[in-house]
């Protein structure tokens, strides 16, 4: 019996078309050592659970105060405000229980890995059918890289392909244990410039250059996504420097392309339910213009394009 027999999940999401090949069904896992400005998963930055208020929702009738057992629901002020911290929440969900309007959620809870198979295998039709399979996300997969493993040896040997959405960032043995058990990575290069890497992510890039370099080299397949930012990380030359950098694999086959991410704001509603502060506004979108140009200048560097929108 394996020791790695559970992962922290803070969503399965099911039918998903924009996460790898064909239909797929995708397990977050909690955790993540990046602080991405944009990040549209902050439920998933911590491995523990997080407690999540729908202040719309919420009548401050103050039930949950007394019903959590870490204290870390209060109401203060006049009229009263509900406040709440994460840090420290168990997840038992007393809180939630408590709640008569249905204000609180728990994201985050502990899931055996035989049954994120058996949710898994539940569309496997869809998967032989479309092409696709199981998509590790998170958060960041490498952070539960044994469980990630784990679950991804039983989908291989139940015929379903396997893909991991991944900021890259771990050490180097860990993408290589992966790498044995992954069909194909989703890749994020995020800055080419390590400085800019550091302040919009809260680490350097040289590490994920690294491993990125070694998945190529090695022959493993890897599609190149890129989320594109305006202000943070498209700058002038950020596009030539990351064509400069994949150029040396455009003719391998192994290596997918690129997929451009614009900016989004989903997810932004996630930081007040979490009580945190989201530090991008509306000036963060790229326009229709940079996006084309961006696409045109890899397409002329021979190498594959795709703007994806969510």
């Amino acid at each position: 019996m394996s020791t790695h027999a559970t992962a922290k999940i803070f969503n399965v999401q099911k039918y998903s078309i924009y996460d790898g090949p064909g239909i797929r069904t995708i397990v977050f896992f909690s955790g993540c050592p990046l602080r991405c400005l944009w990040c549209s998963n902050p439920e998933g930055q911590r491995l523990e659970p997080a407690v999540r208020l729908f202040q719309n929702l919420c009548v401050r009738c103050g039930a949950c105060v007394p019903a959590c057992p870490e204290g870390l629901h209060a109401m203060a002020g006049e009229p009263p405000r509900h406040t709440v911290k994460s840090a420290g929440c168990t997840g038992c969900g007393a809180c939630v229980q408590a709640c008569p309007e249905h204000a609180l959620a728990i994201s985050g809870e502990e899931r055996s890995i035989d049954s994120l198979l058996e949710e898994v295998l539940e569309d496997r039709v869809f998967y032989e059918t479309s092409g696709g399979g199981v998509t590790a996300s998170g958060g960041e997969p490498l952070a539960q890289w044994q469980a990630v493993r784990e679950l991804f040896v039983r989908c291989l040997a139940e015929g379903v392909p396997t893909a991991m959405e991944t900021t890259g960032f771990a050490e180097p043995a860990v993408v290589a244990e992966l790498a044995k058990v992954t069909n194909l990575f989703l890749y994020d290069l995020k800055d080419m410039n390590s400085d800019r890497h550091k302040a919009a992510t809260g680490v350097d890039n040289v590490r994920i250059l690294d491993n990125l370099a070694w998945l190529l080299d090695e022959g493993y397949e890897v599609l190149v996504r890129m989320p594109l930012v305006h202000g943070c990380n498209t700058q002038e030359g950020e596009t030539e420097a990351r064509i400069a950098f994949l150029s040396r694999w455009k003719d391998a086959p192994n290596f997918k392309g690129v997929d451009l991410l614009p900016y989004h704001k989903l997810g932004v509603q996630k930081y007040e339910q979490l009580g945190m502060a989201y530090q991008l506004d509306a000036s963060a979108s790229v326009d229709e213009a940079y996006l084309a140009r961006t696409r045109d200048a890899f397409e002329a560097a021979g190498i594959a394009t795709n703007i994806v929108r969510h």
